[in-house]
């Protein structure tokens, strides 16, 4: 079976499911690193064991050949034990759920991510494979890009894909066939710069060689048999020279090692057609490395070659007093012997020459090998490692789609100038359009970072909230606890905001914030009026609902808007009735007649005074054997009513004088007194219902002298709202009825106003 180096087909689910279960038991206390090394091979076996890739390797000795390459590379046996596990996931109905239970979320999360730019990278090679492949600016930033997005969730997919790839060009020298030209130049002009963009120069120089030597073979095997023709020559020189050297910066008490240093025919070729030089005019085909032990060994032994060669004029670089921009540091000078013969020599620390061939792979090495440090360097954090391989891809990026792209469009302004990436403190990477500030960056991240956002730290320093931010910068933004943005954000003049994104959500905070005043307003103007009117009791929501209103905000929000007028809900709170005659004020006072036409004792007595006119109060209507309170109106005697009346209450307040004690008089019996009650009902809306609610008090033998009802829809299919006034003796044997009220079908509450 042969398959894409990076795809698979899915075995049967019965023996990925087996080899699932094998390592599920142990998933909780994961080994040490060797321990899994060992045993995500052993879970892969079964799965890629057999299996072949498109290019005729087989796939589990793929895997073992690209851990070699990562061990080589200073990888750690964690990011080893990946690759298995990448392979693995193609052949698992749930990759994601089998390998997290098996090796934990970090070894399900790389493989998935990997395999996500497996895929990305396929599809552009199979379209660059339709037409003649170029050096086209715009598809290598492009591919960058999406690499570029991949990496900053886990940086180990760099060293899997770049690991991976050299393993496939090893593969087809070795087997003496030719790659597709799309990979072969994949790998020249995107994967060879990456590894150089992160410092890993033993990979680049490998891989750089490899597909050069598959694209132009002929160049290649030109200068190739150039260099194998005075070989042996070369190489006795360069060995007494190098000896020679060495020896002589030993007597001078300069510690250091010198070594030959090899020749990578794609570097050559690039100096001659770049310089317009011939073979023998380029100076690395004769060069050395002096390993000195310390900084200051290092300039020594500059001081020593430069004092004892000649040294050629303009090829002399201090890249350890200027880094290259992927850290790299080391100094090279360029010097003849007697004999006239250029030498290219490179002067570096250790721990210089360890990053220098290693590159982004030294940081995880270091890591590894702990505080003490590995090759006399110190572990890097996590973080900054993360940082640094960022920033480096970012700059790529950003060379790409510069002035490289815009000169190869003939345009002033390059490709993808329209886009900057930047990191948050925790390394990870966001796309935003250029000219965003560190505003648009909190929005992007999360709407309530944005409207908190006060100010902004750009790689530790604090900056104006409108600066622009550049590719590549480390974002940090300080916020308040409460609060939100300024208007002044909305000022296309102030250049604080870029991003659409961020000034809808400043938008719509605003429209938010002038609703809310006017609810607010409206609110106001509304319980004030039921302040006025003596009606605090009743509920908002049941005003809304009586006035159509789905809940109350929606009726603030009309009244503060001005479109409902306070005048309306005036009149419904306060129907006009017919004046109070002589008779009707008896009525209160004197028990009803029953049928035998006798009168009963019931009535209302005021305490310490006889014959005062009385009327029963019709916000709450009292009746027995409810407590009572009286309070002497204005002209119409003393008004009776509940205790418990939230108006009696606020009258009370205002006027304790005019508060006076009274009772029901009397011996209350069935039918000697009938008094009326209102009656609040909830339900939901339904045909059938008023009859229903009706025949319950018929049943009871309630006269009902008066019915109200609303209905409104709502999301619960409709509500009913209905208010019952009926007649009672004694307002103990109410709470009964309003019992089986409750029980009729759709009934919600059944209470006494």
């Amino acid at each position: 079976m042969k398959l894409n180096p990076e795809t698979a087909v899915k075995l049967p689910v019965s023996l990925a499911a087996d080899t699932a279960s094998i390592f599920a038991a142990t998933a909780d206390s994961l080994p040490d690193p060797e321990q899994a090394l060992l045993r995500a091979r052993a879970f892969a076996e079964p799965l890629i064991g057999s299996e072949m890739l498109d290019t005729g390797e087989n796939t589990l000795a793929h895997a073992d050949a690209v851990v070699a390459i990562l061990r080589s590379m200073g990888g750690s046996q964690a990011m080893q034990a990946a690759i298995y596990l990448v392979h693995a996931s193609q052949h698992l109905n749930k990759p994601l759920e089998v390998i997290s239970k098996a090796f934990g979320n970090n070894f399900a999360t790389l493989a998935l991510e990997t395999n996500k730019l497996v895929d990305v990278q396929r599809q552009a090679r199979t379209a660059s494979a339709k037409s003649q492949p170029t050096d086209n600016p715009a598809e290598q930033s492009e591919n960058v890009r999406k690499m570029l997005l991949a990496f900053s969730r886990d940086l180990r997919v760099v060293m899997l894909r770049l690991a991976s790839r050299l393993q496939t060009l090893r593969h087809y020298a070795a087997s003496k066939q030719r790659p597709p030209i799309s990979l072969a130049h994949e790998s020249l002009h995107v994967f060879a710069p990456l590894a150089n963009r992160l410092g890993i120069w033993q990979l680049k120089w490998e891989m750089e060689d490899l597909a050069f030597r598959f694209l132009e073979p002929d160049v290649y095997k030109q200068v190739a048999r150039q260099l194998d023709e005075k070989r042996t020559l070369r190489e006795g020189f360069m060995e007494s020279l190098r000896s020679q050297l060495e020896r002589d910066l030993n007597q001078q008490g300069i510690a250091a090692l010198v070594q030959g240093r090899p020749k990578h025919i794609y570097s050559i070729v690039k100096k001659m057609r770049g310089k317009s030089l011939g073979f023998e005019q380029v100076f690395d085909i004769r060069a050395m490395r002096v390993i000195a032990s310390d900084l200051k060994a290092c300039y020594a032994a500059l001081g020593f070659v430069h004092a004892n060669f000649t040294p050629v004029q303009g090829e002399f670089d201090d890249y350890i007093a200027k880094p290259k921009a992927n850290g790299y540091q080391s100094l090279h000078t360029v010097v003849r012997d007697a004999g006239g013969r250029a030498i290219e020599i490179q002067i570096r620390t250790q721990a210089m020459h360890e990053h220098a061939e290693h590159g982004v792979a030294a940081h995880w090495a270091y890591k590894e090998a702990g505080t003490k440090g590995y090759a006399g360097v110190s572990a890097s954090g996590e973080y900054d490692a993360k940082i640094a391989v960022l920033r480096q891809l970012l700059a790529w990026q950003s060379d790409l789609a510069g002035p490289i792209a815009a000169k190869a469009l003939g345009t002033e302004q390059g490709l993808f100038e329209d886009r900057i990436y930047v990191l948050t403190p925790e390394a990870a990477v966001l796309d935003l359009p250029r000219g965003a500030t560190a505003v648009d960056f909190a929005y992007s991240l999360h709407t309530n970072l944005g409207h908190r956002c006060r100010g902004a730290r750009l790689d530790g320093v604090m900056v104006p909230l409108n600066t622009p931010l550049r590719n590549g910068q480390t974002v940090e933004v300080i916020t308040v606890k409460e609060g939100g943005p300024s208007r002044d954000w909305l000022n296309p003049e102030l250049g604080f905001l870029a991003s659409a994104r961020a000034k809808a959500k400043v938008r719509a905070w605003f429209n938010a914030l002038a609703m809310q005043q006017t609810v607010s307003r409206g609110r106001e103007a509304v319980e004030k009026l039921l302040q006025r009117e003596g009606k605090t009791a009743i509920k908002l929501d049941d005003l809304a609902a009586l006035l159509g209103f789905k809940n109350a905000e929606d009726l603030f929000e009309v009244v503060g808007k001005d479109e409902l007028s306070l005048r309306t809900i005036e009149n419904m709170l306060n129907p006009p009735e017919p004046a109070l005659s002589q008779d009707d004020y008896v009525l209160a006072k004197k028990p009803r007649p029953d049928k035998s036409g006798k009168s009963g004792k019931a009535g209302v007595l005021v305490v310490g005074v006889e014959s005062l006119l009385t009327q029963l109060a019709k916000c709450c209507k009292p009746a027995p054997p409810d407590a009572i309170k009286g309070f002497v109106t204005k002209g119409k005697g003393v008004s009776i009513h509940r205790a418990d009346c939230s108006n009696f209450r606020n009258m009370a307040q205002g006027s304790p004088d005019r508060v006076i004690d009274v009772a029901w008089g009397g011996q209350h019996s069935p039918g000697s007194a009938m008094y009326p009650v209102d009656v609040s009902i909830e339900a939901t809306d339904r045909q059938g219902l008023l009859r229903d609610i009706s025949e319950v008090f018929a049943k009871e033998k309630m006269n009902v002298i008066g019915v109200q009802t609303q209905s409104v829809k709502d999301n619960r299919g409709g509500t009913a709202w209905m208010t019952f006034t009926v007649e009672v003796g004694d307002a103990g044997r109410l709470h009964h009825v309003l019992g089986v009220v409750a029980e009729v079908p759709g009934v919600r509450s059944a209470r006494r106003r």
